[in-house]
């Protein structure tokens, strides 16, 4: 096999299982975004975390969100927005931690995490 087809070939396979790994990556951070109290489940957004926090500068203590099945669960506001504040920031430093190794990763196993002396 030719030395252009061989190195092709090897891109080719870095690209798959960098798309493969980077996908595997995001699911496991949109798991890690999810968050169930009082029966519902929410997802963890920018968006939810500001809506709470403009709730709670409104004064309010408790109160009824939709949550991603849009049943309706009450909620008590502060202790609400410190568990999905501190649930998104370690996600996404998580993310952002394994995100530049993948970056960085130029090796099909260094990508795989697999022992093998670069040539």
């Amino acid at each position: 096999m030719s030395s252009k087809l061989t190195k092709a070939l090897e891109f080719a396979n870095y690209r798959t299982t960098l798309n493969i790994q980077h996908n595997n990556l995001k699911a496991k951070v949109q798991t890690l975004l999810n968050y169930s109290i009082n029966g519902g489940t929410f997802e963890i957004s920018q968006t939810l975390i500001s809506f709470v926090k403009v709730l709670i500068d409104q004064e309010h203590n408790k109160a009824v969100l939709l949550d991603i099945y849009n049943n309706p669960i009450e909620v008590e506001l502060q202790s609400f927005l410190e568990e999905i504040t501190s649930r998104y920031f370690e996600a996404t430093n998580e993310y952002h931690a394994e995100y530049q190794k993948l970056r960085k990763s130029r090796k099909v196993h260094k990508l795989i995490d697999l022992d093998i002396d670069d040539k």
